[in-house]
């Protein structure tokens, strides 16, 4: 007997789990700190967007394993407000489980990059961010 295998989420599902409403929480530190380094004439285009991209992925990956979380806890069984891709069934617990750690990868990767241009404390920040 094999198990039914469950559809290949849509982009439009993946977007949705990303919940773009929580991604200025990502974007405003990072560009108050573009803004402040080019003030003070040391802005540098490419970490700027490295440090965007990686907040970025840090703040998607945060979105899955909350959604992850929430829904391993029984936390969304009474939901109200916006969907949650998990306890909806849009997604696939393991599937949201593996995103959350690429998203995770992705923004580590950034942020070796971002490290190795701007020096060791990027990564300490990186660090405590995921944690």
């Amino acid at each position: 007997m094999s198990e039914a295998v469950a559809p290949r989420p849509s982009f439009g599902v993946w977007l949705m789990a990303a919940r773009p409403r929580t991604l200025s929480a990502a974007i405003s530190p990072v560009l108050v700190g573009t803004a402040v380094a080019r003030h003070a004439g040391g802005m540098r285009p490419l970490p700027a967007l490295l440090a965007l991209l990686s907040a970025l992925f840090i703040q998607v990956g945060t979105n899955f394993a909350n959604d992850y979380s929430d829904f391993r806890h029984g936390a969304d069984a009474e939901r109200v407000g916006p969907t949650r891709v998990t306890q909806s069934g849009l997604v696939q617990p393991a599937t949201v489980k593996v995103a959350a750690f690429v998203a995770f990868g992705i923004s580590g990767l950034l942020g070796l990059w971002l490290t190795a241009l701007a020096g060791w404390p990027i990564l300490a920040i990186g660090i405590a961010s995921v944690a």
